[in-house]
């Protein structure tokens, strides 16, 4: 009879754990454990925690992997979402509390103001960021989406924008979702091309960002690829 009434009441305990305590105490398959709770209304839902992690390798796995091989664990599309939802989610809340609309954009930090916005992000895409002489942020969205590792950049497109928006500083990033944080020399070559477009519409092109999960590299400040080159041309 024990036996029977062993899980009785676990949902509810795991909730309060948390609600009392934060997440902090769950391992990571209790912490998907809890999170399925709400896709599985009545389903034990550790078995399938620890079979996601244990196919996966981690937490952060299981959200970003392929939806095709989320369902081939019999996982159904409102589970899936809700899976999905969770990087989403987190990009959209560290852009949230770092918004910097009509703030003034410190460049030495771009690193740090472009990093949350490629959370969760498993393909290439390309943010602009368009400033005032102020430096103040006018505006800053995707204006590139691409494969799993490359992404055309729209140089045209990002000169119109520029225009658009009269901005006076300009800067791009891109991730490398699969990769590491250094560029190529493809992408050396076309922020090159873009800095050199926009000097001759007294723009400038003042940093590349290049991100890879919790690494990143400023072209502008490395010694290699910005310093000497054409970030701090003098005139």
């Amino acid at each position: 009879m024990a036996d029977k009434n062993v899980h009785k009441g676990h949902r509810q305990r795991m909730r309060n754990l948390y609600l009392n305590e934060g997440i902090d105490n769950f391992n990571h398959h209790q912490a998907l454990e809890l999170l399925l709770f709400y896709a599985f209304p009545q389903r034990d839902t550790n078995p399938i925690a620890h079979k996601l992690i244990d196919q996966f390798g981690s937490i952060s796995a299981v959200f970003d992997a392929p939806i095709v091989q989320l369902k081939r664990f019999g996982l159904t599309d409102n589970t899936i979402a809700l899976l999905k939802l969770i990087p989403d989610f987190s990009r959209i809340y560290n852009m949230d509390r770092t918004d910097y609309n009509s703030k003034r954009i410190e460049i030495s930090e771009l690193c740090e103001y472009f990093r949350p916005k490629f959370i969760g992000r498993t393909n290439e895409v390309l943010y602009l960021l368009l400033m005032d002489g102020k430096y103040k942020e006018l505006y800053c969205g995707i204006v590139s989406k691409g494969s799993i590792n490359t992404t055309d950049v729209p140089i045209t497109k990002i000169i119109e924008n520029a225009v658009y928006y009269n901005a006076e500083y300009v800067a791009i990033a891109h991730n490398h979702p699969d990769g590491i944080a250094l560029p190529s020399q493809a992408d050396i070559k076309t922020t090159k091309t873009i800095y050199d477009t926009l000097k001759l519409m007294n723009k400038r092109l003042v940093d590349h960002i290049i991100v890879c999960d919790d690494d990143q590299i400023s072209l502008a400040q490395s010694k290699y690829y910005g310093r000497g080159i054409f970030f701090n041309d003098s005139d």
